[in-house]
């Protein structure tokens, strides 16, 4: 009964944190707009929690690694998983405004936990070493770049919301982030590093995001915030490859603070100086577009 009380103490503080972190995400990006409150919902921080709550528990920093080193897998899913919520609705067509989400969440989380545990087994299978899984990392957060940019070639409307999320929709938010932190954090205690790694980053921010935002302001708000967090997102796979290195080099509480620091500093900080530079050079191509029509005309 002690060690199950134990337990259920040290999972439990850092699924709440994760749970307050999840509800603030979403004021975030009704607030700011799809855009900027895209990639600040999207800054390394349920993952802070994970890794802290994944390296503390685990004698081996091997397998602390091999969890890490899958983050950027599973947030490669999101990016896919977050593009679905743009591309579903367009070719579902006209229909009611619930059936439309209800059919669009479906079939994204459908899809995100077929491609998911498809991953799962093929690690099993393959038994890759520490250095091959953080190679796997390495590439996954390089395809994540690629889809970011791609998702973020043409600036979608991200305006922001004028309705306010309802306070029981903010906590259904934060108790689903908390009971996913806690599941993931409760996989590294059995022994399963890669699964703890992928449920670190079940994409329960995005989708709570995508559905109380899409609820109370309409689906032009959250589907605009897919391209900017589909780059935002990014930088929780920089922090758990930089935690791979840093962490067990240091004491816990500076190791999470220098790599959110790092993580922000090199992926956040530049995703949203990109879309800035996007979102003007789309406005510029657009001015110069109605100015030649108006010269036509005359």
């Amino acid at each position: 009964m002690d060690v199950l009380l134990e337990i259920l103490a040290d999972v439990g503080v850092l699924a709440l944190f994760a749970g307050f972190v999840a509800i603030l995400a979403t004021v975030v990006v009704e607030r700011f707009g799809g855009s900027l409150g895209g990639v600040l919902s999207s800054l390394p921080t349920t993952i802070v929690p994970a890794a802290i709550g994944i390296f503390g528990r685990d004698s081996d920093p091997d397998q602390f690694r091999r969890a890490m080193a899958f983050v950027p897998v599973g947030i490669l899913l999101n990016a896919g998983y977050l593009v679905l919520w743009r591309i579903i609705p367009a070719r579902l067509g006209k229909r009611s405004r619930n059936h439309l989400l209800l059919s669009t969440l479906v079939l994204a989380l459908g899809a995100w936990f077929l491609a998911a545990s498809t991953i799962i087994v093929l690690h099993d299978f393959a038994q890759p070493t520490i250095a091959q899984s953080i190679t796997i990392g390495c590439l996954a957060f390089a395809a994540g770049v690629l889809l970011g940019i791609a998702a973020n070639r043409s600036p979608h409307p991200a305006p922001r919301g004028s309705h306010r999320v309802s306070p029981a929709v903010l906590a259904l938010r934060g108790i689903a982030a908390a009971l996913v932190i806690g599941g993931a954090l409760l996989l590294a205690r059995l022994g399963l590093p890669v699964a703890s790694g992928i449920a670190a980053v079940f994409p329960v921010i995005f989708t709570t995001i995508m559905v109380a935002t899409w609820i109370a302001q309409g689906a032009h708000v959250p589907t605009g915030a897919v391209g900017p967090m589909t780059l935002g997102t990014l930088s929780v796979s920089a922090y758990a490859l930089l935690a791979t290195l840093i962490f067990p080099l240091m004491a816990t509480p500076l190791a999470a603070l220098l790599c959110w620091i790092l993580a922000v500093t090199l992926v956040s900080v530049p995703s949203y100086v990109f879309l800035r530079s996007r979102r003007a050079h789309h406005a510029r191509t657009i001015s110069l577009s109605n100015s030649a029509s108006v010269n036509t005309a005359r």
